[in-house]
């Protein structure tokens, strides 16, 4: 006991070596005496706040400091340990730049409303971003934001988004379920290596009025029949194009018919053996 009162002590008035030996330290009065410590600078602030195992109660302590809060990189310091409190980080998400926003909604583990909180924070900056940065996020950003980029159909945006990494189907799909969007945006779709290949993403294609026809038309032979009868139900696609999915269909059923007619039909030892 009478060497944490020590400890705690000599954490009021360390500096150098001294200082930067009690940073590492496990208890948490002593931590708590050296955010009290004029020493301490923003620098080892940081390291302390990089320990994973740090007591939460060092890091309620930091977030009710309005001083401690005023320097950036002890902001998204706190911001980013797995321990802070929920509705600390949530305050704090706010204040983040771009792409630090970015980097905490592709943390691993980051719990979904943070996630969710960071990306809507991501949202509404959308509108105000220059180019240069909307292309950054493009490439790099969660799959909820390239898709709201997708959907704006910018020109030097739209491949940059369908590469990236984390671009999901259901993104994809929400963007073709849009009626009004840039028709290069679905003609880029239709002819990315990745998302051209998808069943679904197909089937989104043939659904969409921006669709080329001769795209939709290369597509049909690969549907099932079930999605392409209701595809051809009245009022999902134009009449022209309905009429060539009722056409799909026919063929499909007469080449069933003929495959079923030529499966009955004897073979010539089944023929000899009548005989």
């Amino acid at each position: 006991m009478a060497g944490e009162d020590k400890n705690r002590d000599r954490a009021f008035v360390a500096s150098g070596d001294e200082l930067a030996a009690l940073l590492h330290h496990p208890d948490a009065d002593v931590l708590l005496a050296l955010l009290d410590n004029p020493s301490l600078e923003e620098t080892q602030l940081c390291m302390l706040l990089e320990r994973k195992n740090l007591p939460g109660e060092i890091l309620e302590e930091v977030a009710r400091r309005k001083p401690l809060l005023k320097n950036y990189r002890v902001k998204k310091a706190l911001a980013f340990h797995p321990r802070t409190p929920r509705l600390v980080t949530l305050r704090l998400l706010r204040d983040l730049y771009l792409m630090d926003l970015v980097q905490l909604t592709l943390l691993p583990g980051i719990p979904t409303e943070l996630k969710r909180n960071a990306e809507d924070q991501l949202a509404s900056r959308l509108p105000q971003l220059p180019l240069g940065h909307k292309i950054t996020l493009a490439r790099r950003g969660p799959a909820r934001l390239v898709g709201a980029l997708l959907a704006e159909g910018h020109a030097q945006i739209v491949t940059i988004a369908l590469d990236n990494a984390y671009l999901t189907e259901a993104q994809v799909l929400k963007v073709l379920s849009r009626e009004k969007i840039p028709p290069g945006v679905v003609r880029t779709i239709s002819q990315h290596r990745k998302w051209s290949i998808s069943y679904n993403v197909r089937l989104a294609l043939v659904r969409h009025p921006l669709s080329p026809l001769a795209t939709v038309l290369a597509y049909l032979p690969e549907l099932t029949v079930s999605d392409l009868r209701e595809l051809a139900s009245p009022g999902i696609v134009s009449e022209s194009l309905r009429k060539y999915l009722q056409a799909e269909v026919q063929r499909r059923i007469r080449a069933g018919e003929k495959s079923a007619r030529k499966d009955d039909t004897p073979g010539p030892a089944a023929a000899s053996n009548k005989d």
